[in-house]
């Protein structure tokens, strides 16, 4: 008599507790941040070479890409079951994954709102609607907490954000919304709207010097911000910001990931530069 072959369970039949990916590669760190902190860390078989957050990421899962490339072979061997990553920029990794037959979503969150949008599909993808619901209504409660009090200021600030300096290209959408909920008002708001860096490339930077911006902000990705370097370009002597001292850094990795720590330490560091702004201001009209 033939021995009648075993076949797999049925995926439908497992429990509630093992469905939804169970090796996921995060091309991008925010996507492992956020998976962390809802204590699915278990899940991430693979991560991007660039993630600082949490650090301690580094230790417990091996490294498979940077940015626009990846070590596919190492990808494969991992066998996920999803791979996520962030912008069209990964188009091309995503196409040779997929032509492997791995399962890969890429969003391209640019908003704050698309940014909340892309957490709660991720928690949902892994069974933590619940948890995303509350930290989602934490933030945004601090979000507008902020935009209430900055709306009683005499003045905003006029800020310029620069996330590159040779060349130089201004702030990302995310960013420039989350100054302007911070309190300022982004020098160059026309550029926001670009998705690509190289479509905020600031060819004259004598435009910087026009506008006038009250504060600068560094955010150079990679290497850190050099505010003497800033404030001794050509003509930059001149800008209130620059005569003012007012020239701050935030690592990219608080604010330049369209993830959690944006919404969060990125834009509490904006917070405080900002709230810190309108006070000097206020002791500056009191003394006149």
């Amino acid at each position: 008599m033939q021995t009648p072959v075993s076949m797999p369970h049925p995926d439908w039949r497992k429990p509630p507790s093992s469905l939804g990916p169970q090796r996921i590669v995060c091309l991008t760190e925010e996507t492992t941040e956020w998976l962390y902190w809802l204590g699915q860390e278990h899940r991430i078989v693979g991560i991007s070479g660039y993630t600082v957050r949490p650090r301690r990421a580094r230790d417990e899962k091996p490294r498979v890409s940077a940015f626009t490339s990846a070590k596919l072979d190492k990808i494969l061997a991992l066998e996920p079951d999803w791979v996520v990553g962030f912008s069209d920029m990964q188009a091309e990794i995503a196409s040779a994954l997929i032509r492997q037959g791995i399962q890969v979503t890429v969003y391209n969150q640019r908003s704050v709102g698309e940014i909340f949008s892309v957490l709660q599909q991720i928690a949902a993808a892994v069974g933590c609607t619940a948890a995303a619901e509350v930290w989602t209504e934490d933030v945004r409660a601090k979000l507008l907490a902020a935009e209430r009090t900055a709306a009683a200021w005499p003045r905003r600030p006029r800020v310029y954000f620069e996330e590159w300096d040779e060349p130089a290209i201004s702030a990302i959408r995310w960013v420039s919304q989350l100054m302007g909920i911070a309190g300022g008002d982004d020098c160059f708001p026309e550029l926001a709207q670009a998705s690509l860096g190289r479509d905020r490339i600031i060819a004259d930077p004598s435009e910087v010097i026009r506008r006038n911006p009250d504060i600068i902000i560094g955010s150079w990705c990679g290497k850190k911000f050099r505010p003497e370097k800033v404030a001794a370009r050509p003509g930059w002597a001149s800008i209130t910001a620059v005569r003012e001292g007012a020239l701050f850094e935030i690592k990219s990795c608080d604010i330049l990931q369209p993830g959690p720590a944006a919404l969060t330490d990125g834009f509490a560091q904006l917070q405080r530069i900002m709230a810190h702004w309108a006070q000097r201001q206020g002791r500056a009209g009191e003394s006149a």
